[in-house]
């Protein structure tokens, strides 16, 4: 029962650590320009897009644990990493799409067209690659895996809020739209990136 409970501890943890601390699009950048594109598309909603992403993240998580140590002993690991963990994010990315289509609910055919980018974005496949260079055990990189998807959909709120705030007209016109929404971008990474315990050198 205490392994259970460790176990359980540790993942939560780390899904923790992923939201805020490690957030993938604060501090390193993951996905930012699908998130800019996400806000004010009104074809895409941004929180079924962050269920998507949540999901084929935690599930891509398990499946290149296993793939991870099946390369660690060979010389040319590193060059092999990116390909295989595509390979695992197609096999999830087919594997969601089947449930989809096989489960023919109401919003199927919006999931369905959200999927593939979800699954192509780049903090899949980034988060992957954090968990294994960091040597992430299988609790660890699954409770990570999570914690992104979750940090995302708070990154996409953040900035969604944001969009509504920066209509103002003190904004010089030069920096409304695009150029503002990249400088509060900039400006939270920084104050999320103080987290991780690193200090802004001036």
């Amino acid at each position: 029962m205490s392994e259970v409970l460790h176990l359980v501890g540790v993942f939560f943890s780390y899904a923790v650590l992923a939201i805020f601390a490690q957030n993938a699009i604060f501090t390193r950048g993951l996905g930012v320009s699908r998130l800019v594109q996400l806000v004010g598309d009104k074809r895409t909603s941004s929180w079924w897009f962050a269920l998507m992403l949540c999901i084929t993240q935690v599930l891509v998580a398990p499946l290149a644990f296993y793939a991870g140590r099946l390369l660690a002993p060979l010389p040319n690991r590193a060059q092999l990493r990116p390909v295989v963990y595509l390979a695992c994010i197609a096999v999830v990315c087919l594997f969601e799409l089947v449930v989809l289509k096989l489960a023919k609910g109401p919003r199927s055919g919006q999931l369905i067209r959200i999927l593939p980018i979800a699954a192509v974005n780049s903090g899949v496949l980034g988060t992957v690659l954090v968990e294994r260079t960091q040597s992430f055990t299988l609790e660890q990189s699954i409770g990570f895996g999570l914690g992104s998807g979750l940090g995302y959909l708070l990154a996409v709120m953040l900035v969604t809020e944001a969009q509504n705030r920066l209509r103002s007209r003190a904004i010089p016109e030069a920096f409304r739209g695009l150029p503002i929404t990249l400088i509060y971008i900039g400006v939270l990474a920084l104050a999320i990136y103080g987290f991780t315990g690193h200090s802004v050198i001036l």
